[in-house]
């Protein structure tokens, strides 16, 4: 397994305007359908998390990046060992729309 480079990513995110931070979630925990008032940009440092959006589920695992668009519906299943991410939240511009 590689060892994700969290620098360069957090790096990444700061380049792009986003807040970082980290994140761990508890084995087997739930989260029914939600949203969130950001965009989110994250990668996945230990364990695992099954993200359901539309219907379809997507395991990430170790190094790989998510995404979730602000206020896309998705709900969350953390797998047996829990997971820990870095996170990365940014906010929308309001491109002067009401």
């Amino acid at each position: 397994m590689t060892t994700p480079n969290v620098a360069a990513f957090e790096a990444k995110l700061a380049r792009q305007g986003y807040q970082v931070a980290t994140k761990s979630m508890e084995p087997s925990l739930v989260l029914d359908d939600h949203t969130h008032d950001v965009e989110i940009l994250g990668l996945v440092t230990a364990g695992d998390i099954k993200i359901t959006v539309d219907g379809k589920a997507r395991r990430y695992g170790v190094g790989e990046e998510f995404t979730m668009d602000l206020g896309q519906l998705h709900s969350e299943l953390v797998g047996p060992e829990g997971v820990s991410f870095v996170v990365g939240r940014r906010a929308c511009e309001d491109n002067g729309g009401s």
